[in-house]
């Protein structure tokens, strides 16, 4: 006799249970051992055709371990270019003096002009985007724009977020080259599209209570959206605008690598130039530059929040530095 088989006769007999209950114990069984069963085939099929999938990417883009092999010599080679070092009582250290020789040279243009140049595009960019982002946020909302007619405002801010930053910096070429400010341009359309999607989310998600008291009173339907609804979410509204400057100085940095002017033309030419070591010097500023306002940025919403998250300075800072690399990836094509 089967172990199921058993188990379904000990439960009759506990239970005192007819033959017609016990079949359909057995039955239960039956169907969630072929659950089961199904379950792991599925993930097993899952596991091939992702596998196969990652295969394909890496034989596209000729990713292979002998490659790593054999530029690795070379690669070792840039690294000493990256790190110049010095000994101080026998000890070595990285040679910090030769990067301060090169961003307190006299370049054109200085390395903290560039970094400042950044900046602007950034920030500028985010307040030139607010007020579309604003419109189109609201306007894509479900609560505001009935059904269907949402969908064009939020189909033109998808639109907008399919396109990445530095794609709208090319096509803004027309009205001033690649400058800082067709890039300031891109960073005001992109903020459209990434700012304008996080408003109608949070719009999504206000209480019915007080847009119910505005109506009571008589309030007209723009007063009932600004009384009701966007006093609900403007401390959100102010999370997710700090937010997104922090990832728009990040995509103004790579606006300088196609010319688009900033810190990221300086690192694009000395690149050109094959100089590690004033590559990383201006690596180091736009390190320093992007982790600054990622600090203002968390600050102010750790300060919107009531500071609910304990997260002292020092532990925040870590933080940050540790996912720098990740962050600046991901921002080139947003």
């Amino acid at each position: 006799m089967s172990a199921d088989g058993g188990i379904g006769q000990r439960l009759r007999a506990y239970f005192g249970i007819g033959y017609r209950t016990d079949d359909r114990i057995e039955q239960r069984l039956t169907e969630l051992k072929r659950a089961k069963t199904i379950r792991r085939l599925l993930w097993l099929v899952g596991l091939v055709v992702f596998g196969n999938l990652f295969v394909s990417a890496l034989d596209t883009v000729g990713f292979t371990v002998a490659q790593l092999i054999e530029y690795w010599p070379e690669f070792e080679e840039a690294l000493t270019d990256f790190f110049p070092m010095t000994t101080h009582f026998g000890i070595p250290f990285v040679d910090f003096g030769v990067y301060l020789d090169f961003l307190q040279g006299r370049s054109n243009p200085t390395a903290a002009s560039a970094a400042l140049t950044t900046l602007s595009i950034g920030f500028a960019g985010t307040v030139l985007g607010i007020p579309g982002a604003l419109l189109f946020g609201v306007l894509g909302s479900e609560r505001v724009t009935p059904f269907p007619f949402n969908f064009v405002f939020r189909g033109t801010m998808s639109t907008i977020r399919s396109i990445p930053a530095l794609v709208w910096a090319l096509i803004f070429i027309p009205l001033g080259g690649l400058s800082p400010f067709t890039a300031t341009l891109a960073v005001g359309t992109d903020t459209v599209g990434n700012l304008g999607r996080l408003f109608t989310d949070a719009l999504e998600e206000v209480e019915d209570g007080p847009i119910e008291a505005i109506e009571s009173t008589g309030a007209n339907r723009p007063q009932t959206i600004t009384f009701g609804m966007l006093s609900q979410v403007f401390t959100p509204f102010i999370a997710w605008t700090m937010y997104i400057l922090e990832i728009n100085v990040r995509i103004a940095v790579t606006m300088g690598l196609i010319g688009a002017g900033g810190i990221g033309g300086i690192l694009n030419t000395q690149r050109g130039l094959f100089n590690y070591t004033n590559m990383m010097a201006t690596i180091i500023v736009i390190f320093v530059l992007v982790v600054s306002v990622e600090m203002v940025s968390q600050r102010t919403r750790s300060y919107l929040r009531g500071n609910s998250d304990g997260e002292g300075f020092l532990k925040q800072l870590f933080r940050l530095v540790q996912g720098f690399p990740q962050r600046m990836a991901e921002s080139m094509w947003r």
